[in-house]
């Protein structure tokens, strides 16, 4: 018999801490003593001996010229450029003292382990490329990018449903719980306890005392503010394994900004969800903040779950470092249960990005999506701080006569964050891209749908931080069904959004352009 769930009220166990012993504050407190530390000494050194302003500028030279070898883009190049020769004494050392530190090179060299081992378990079935190719000359490209630049695999037999609401999956997601019976991972950026994860929570304890290997990842610098420092110790308690990713350290370096931002739930080998939502209660619209959260999923059943399930065990490996069997947790279709063996509608394909990979593979993806466009593109984004590049193709798709649509929140969750998605329209807007803010409250659904054909759901927003920095998945759906549901889905979401016009970017006054002009110049970099 099914279960049914609600959403339950509970009161939330907030604490106030004193701000000292805020563990955000306390690092950010350390790193900048240690950079006036470094500072001091530095002035102190220059003061006695003018030679060191020489051999310091000579160094900022050498990395200004070092960057913009290196095979970076362009906008980070120019952001870190212009830094380091307003300050060219002391900008270079910065950018070494941030770039070169071994628990950084340690961080990299543990992961691109584990990567490494766990693509040995990706295998593509080349009658699923066959036939994407006999379907579509330019859907089966995308689909080999995709393989060939990460190794995760195209799948047929997968069926997919899509939810236009937090809400919606958060009651499928409970409903899927309960049907585990070997084991269930979690990755997610952010855990808030509260009505959902304490739902969440309540089942993952009932299903460890039955035996069931549960595990859960979180990001340390996305739950910073919502659990303990001890959380993983707490949930051991229950029988649940879990590991904090990337640990805040107070230790000035460029690794702070590599966080997990994935979206990731695996029951079994063969359900899986993913999208923009966390495990916290605004997501569910269960506590209210910047008016409705709009946010969105998918759920699928079937043989695509496995590439879930191993972009969460190469991190796992990491962390735990131990050897992962990553075979162990490769259920063959055979042993789905019957309602996982639905062949599904279409072509499921998903994927991971991460920021010690050789290429963007998170924005390729987009803009092989809009380059192939002829009708329309439909974008949904929290944040909107992209590159030449984005701009670029989405100017030229707009120019082209293709109807490009882009919706941002209407209440923000950053007001600087906001600032700096504004300071994008004006070049879009007067291109003929159609940008539109959601008047209800914030959007956080990350989805780009093409042509009735391509779509993708799933944790990458359009900035900087998703495309270049983040620990990143989706999934890319060719010829499913449920894309026309995302597509009704986003035009139901324009009609209750504004549209800001070109005219209206020209409007504002000079100084707040100008501010979002130097917003624009160091988006890279914040």
């Amino acid at each position: 018999m099914k279960q049914k769930h609600t959403i339950k009220t509970l009161k939330r166990n907030q604490k106030n801490y004193p701000l000292f012993l805020d563990k955000l504050v306390a690092v950010f407190l350390i790193v900048l003593i240690q950079l006036w530390f470094m500072l001091m000494i530095f002035f102190r050194l220059h003061e006695k001996y003018m030679e060191i302003q020489f051999v310091m500028s000579l160094l900022s030279i050498l990395v200004v010229v070092y960057i913009i070898n290196r095979p970076i883009n362009p906008s980070y190049k120019l952001a870190w450029c212009i830094t380091i020769l307003f300050i060219p004494v002391f900008g270079g050392l910065f950018y070494l003292l941030l770039s070169v530190n071994i628990t950084r090179r340690k961080f990299r060299s543990s992961i691109r382990s584990a990567v490494a081992e766990a693509k040995t378990h990706l295998k593509q079935d080349d009658e699923v490329l066959h036939h994407i190719e006999s379907i579509s000359k330019h859907a089966a490209p995308q689909a080999a990018y995709i393989h060939n630049s990460t190794k995760y695999p195209v799948y047929e037999n997968t069926s997919v449903e899509y939810y236009a609401s937090g809400e919606e999956m958060f009651l499928r997601m409970l409903e899927e719980l309960e049907k585990a019976k070997h084991f269930i991972f979690m990755e997610y950026f952010i855990i808030h306890e509260g009505a959902f994860w304490d739902s969440v929570l309540d089942i993952l304890k009932r299903k460890a005392q039955e035996g069931l290997d549960i595990r859960v990842i979180y990001d340390d610098m996305g739950s910073i503010s919502t659990l303990p420092k001890d959380y993983p110790l707490i949930l051991e308690q229950y029988g649940i394994k879990c590991y904090a990713f990337n640990p805040l350290r107070p230790i000035l370096s460029l690794r702070l900004n590599n966080r997990d931002h994935r979206k990731i739930l695996v029951i079994d080998g063969h359900t899986s969800f993913t999208g923009g939502i966390n495990l916290a209660d605004e997501y569910i619209n269960h506590l209210e903040m910047n008016g409705y959260w709009k946010d969105t999923g998918v759920m699928l059943k079937g043989e695509a779950t496995w590439n879930f399930t191993n972009m969460f065990l190469q991190l796992w490996q990491h962390l735990s470092g131990e050897e992962v069997d990553f075979e162990a947790y490769h259920i063959p279709m055979s042993e789905f249960p019957d309602d996982c063996k639905d062949v599904g509608d279409g072509f499921v394909q998903p994927y991971a990005d991460n920021p010690l990979f050789s290429e963007v593979v998170a924005e390729n993806v987009y803009l092989n999506m809009i380059h192939r466009a002829t009708k329309y593109i439909y974008i949904t984004t929290p944040y909107l701080i992209v590159d030449n590049e984005m701009i670029t193709a989405l100017t030229l798709a707009a120019e082209s006569g293709i109807d490009v649509r882009i919706v941002t929140p209407g209440i923000p969750d950053k007001k600087y964050v906001f600032m700096m998605t504004r300071s994008f329209y004006e070049p879009l807007t007067k291109a003929g891209v159609k940008i539109y803010e959601y008047t209800p409250g914030f959007i956080h659904a990350k989805m780009m749908v093409v042509d009735d054909a391509y779509a993708v759901v799933g944790s990458i927003n359009l900035d900087f931080r998703s495309l270049y920095l983040h620990f990143e998945c989706a999934a890319f759906l060719y010829h499913s069904q449920v894309i026309e549901d995302i597509k009704e889905d986003i035009e139901e979401t324009i009609k209750v959004s504004q549209e800001i016009t070109y005219d209206y970017c020209l409007s504002l006054n000079r100084p707040y352009r100008l501010w979002q002009s130097l917003l624009r110049l160091y988006a890279p970099l914040l």
